[in-house]
């Protein structure tokens, strides 16, 4: 896979301006086909069934080359995903699920009827946060869309897994491993006794699982046992991390220092985070693909 991906990756410029070229061309013949037929309406691609379906194709399918085609629609899964790695992720592309009722009778973006999920009563707005955080680590990073419901059907098929009326928050080892079956290299920390050393980490990862306490630090989080949340992109220029909040609509998809994590990350638990290092599409052993329950995608 290495020896192709650095053949295909030597090749990218070449191919980026053959595709760019065909593209043109393409757009200037619809251009000239809605000239002479202003009545008729071509979509760009079929609508995901879902409760609003926006004319806008998936988020990490979204580079946008012309009025005349989406490359999600011109490339294979594995072509669309080296290209993907060839340029830098922007916060607009993460995924950032939610995981509570409050948000979905609001029909936030990115919440969903997965909230209604019960096991032994125990409700998945109060365990699901770290299935959220899995689920966006595995839409952002790979080509494929999957729920926060279908993550927790695998993680209880491939690791051990077994949430309770009691208990229904997957442990971290249990994260780790279904992660490695979707592909990703990850690895869990204990909380460092620098902060720089902690940034260094997170700047370095693809993405980060972390585990905050209102117990340890209250600065951004209020009345938080223990919660599992999503970062990305650390910025050096601001020391800031885009922060998935799968519990607070109100502080998804928002920047926040990255010292705000580091100062409330929950000691007493065995570990303090998780980093995702990359993605190989050849180790992936689901390759799900498709959300089926109803949810809220964002518009744009």
């Amino acid at each position: 896979m290495n020896r192709h991906r650095t053949a295909w990756q030597g090749a990218l410029p070449a191919f980026l301006l053959l595709l760019f070229l065909a593209l043109i061309f393409l757009s200037i013949r619809q251009s000239g086909s809605q000239e002479k037929e202003m009545t008729e309406e071509i979509p760009l691609q079929p609508q995901p069934q879902v409760e609003e379906a926006p004319s806008v194709p998936r988020q990490g399918e979204s580079l946008y080359a012309g009025t005349s085609c989406w490359l999600s629609q011109c490339l294979s899964k594995q072509d669309r995903q080296m290209l993907r790695e060839a340029f830098t992720l922007e916060d607009e592309e993460v995924y950032s699920f939610l995981q509570g009722p409050k948000s979905w009778k609001a029909r936030r973006p990115w919440s969903g009827s997965w909230c209604r999920f019960r096991v032994e009563g125990n409700p998945f707005g109060g365990f699901g946060c770290g299935l959220c955080c899995m689920a966006n680590i595995y839409n952002t990073l790979s080509p494929y869309e999957v729920s926060p419901l279908d993550m927790y059907d695998y993680a209880r098929a491939v690791s051990n897994y077994s949430p309770s009326g009691a208990v229904g928050a997957i442990d971290w080892r249990d994260m780790r491993d279904s992660l490695k079956n979707c592909g990703f290299s990850c690895k869990l920390y204990k909380k460092p006794g620098s902060f720089q050393r902690f940034k260094k980490q997170i700047a370095k990862a693809k993405s980060a699982i972390v585990l905050v306490s209102s117990y340890e630090d209250d600065a951004y989080w209020q009345d938080t046992p223990g919660h599992y949340v999503n970062i990305w992109l650390y910025r050096e220029e601001d020391g800031t991390v885009f922060l998935a909040e799968p519990g607070d609509p109100d502080k998804n998809r928002s920047r926040i220092p990255l010292r705000y994590v580091y100062d409330a990350l929950k000691t007493s638990n065995q570990f303090q985070y998780l980093t995702v290092k990359g993605y190989t599409e050849e180790a992936n052993q689901w390759k799900a693909d498709g959300i089926s329950v109803k949810w809220k995608r964002p518009k744009g």
